[in-house]
């Protein structure tokens, strides 16, 4: 309704902004040390606003709803619980109505792939003579000739074979049964599926923009373990993937714009990574699912020689925690308190000032009991 009279939205807008302007003065006032009264005009305000009809696009371009974040932290309880429960009652608005615009993309975007796999058939009916009828057509003629005493020319001769249940098998004669091979890329996608959210839109975008450099980085790849999937890679549709990868992201994670923004970054960073074209490939190959790819660590997403790097270094520290320490030198200058041995290890160590003696740390072999002294 909003959006079919525009200076309705405007006036709303308007509306918004000084409703907003109100509560956030009474709320600085209090502050100041003002009125109880001033508290009481700014939670007014604030019920105002919530009986105010909003939409995403006006909660965007007024920005009311980053300023009511400040008024959620105020020093006064009441104004601080009004504040909240605004800010849940418009984010609940918002999900709303992305949910209603999804539902109504949805069959759109199904019909649309619904047409694009559909491959072109030839429905000309005069295609459906049969075999067998073109070979008794061709044995009349060659009776015929041989009762006018006509022989045959050689390049027309054509040898036949009789199947198993009588009938005669041309031998150059190609099988009407067969097809021509599939071409793939009739049934790509040619252009982004839109779902009417800007942001969500660019993140297709760019998912769509790097799985599109991955037949070419399998063409050049250096191995010829991956050079001999290029067909594979060539069959599949970036479009498609990118879109499917970014809905099962917004349904696992929600917006990018949310609590969830970094785990978008860092998948986005390793899908458009130029050094991480193993989880790529994967991805649009379909080996790694899109459902998958919402809960995947870090570690995870990395490339093949990455993850071997990783490997190795785990190993060697690994290597160096359960090596033995180097053995120390034992000497009986020491007698241990508690057992009475003089079998013990030692070491100095300066611990105060330059011009004090050094302090001498001593560990029984026996029993490990341990002293030190100047």
């Amino acid at each position: 309704m909003l959006m079919a009279f525009p200076f309705l939205s405007g006036l709303m807008e308007e509306e918004l902004l000084e409703t907003f302007g109100a509560a956030k003065k009474a709320a600085d006032r209090t502050q100041n040390g003002g009125e109880y009264t001033e508290v009481e005009r700014c939670v007014s305000a604030l019920r105002r606003l919530k009986k105010i009809p909003v939409t995403r696009k006006s909660l965007v371009a007024t920005q009311v709803g980053k300023k009511l974040r400040l008024l959620t932290k105020h020093s006064q309880d009441e104004i601080r619980t009004v504040a909240n429960d605004l800010l849940q009652y418009w984010k609940n608005l918002v999900v709303q109505e992305a949910s209603k615009n999804n539902k109504k993309i949805v069959p759109k975007v199904e019909k649309k792939i619904e047409q694009a796999m559909k491959p072109k058939a030839d429905r000309n009916p005069k295609a459906a003579s049969t075999k067998s009828d073109i070979v008794s057509k061709l044995k009349c003629v060659e009776a015929d000739k041989a009762q006018n005493g006509e022989v045959p020319k050689l390049g027309s001769v054509k040898s036949e074979k009789t199947n198993s249940d009588g009938f005669s098998k041309d031998e150059n004669m190609e099988p009407l049964s067969k097809k021509p091979p599939l071409d793939t890329d009739s049934l790509k996608l040619n252009s982004m599926v839109k779902c009417n959210d800007p942001v969500r839109d660019k993140i297709r975008e760019l998912i769509a923009e790097a799985f599109s450099r991955v037949p070419k980085e399998t063409a050049e790849s250096k191995t010829d373990e991956v050079r001999n999937i290029l067909d594979e890679v060539d069959a599949c549709d970036p479009i498609r993937v990118a879109v499917s990868v970014e809905s099962a992201l917004f349904e696992k994670l929600g917006l990018s714009t949310g609590s969830q923004k970094y785990k978008y970054r860092s998948i986005m960073f390793n899908l458009r990574d130029n050094n991480n074209k193993d989880f790529r490939r994967r991805a649009l190959l379909g080996h790694v699912k899109p459902q998958e790819i919402a809960t995947m660590a870090t570690q995870d997403m990395a490339s093949d020689d990455r993850k071997a790097a990783y490997k190795q270094l785990k190993e060697k520290l690994l290597f160096k925690c359960e090596r033995r320490a180097a053995p120390k030198a034992i000497t009986d200058q020491f007698k241990c308190g508690r057992c009475g041995q003089r079998k013990t290890t030692y070491y100095q160590m300066q611990t105060r000032s330059a011009d004090e003696p050094m302090t001498t740390f001593v560990t029984c072999v026996n029993c490990n009991n341990h002293w030190k002294f100047c």
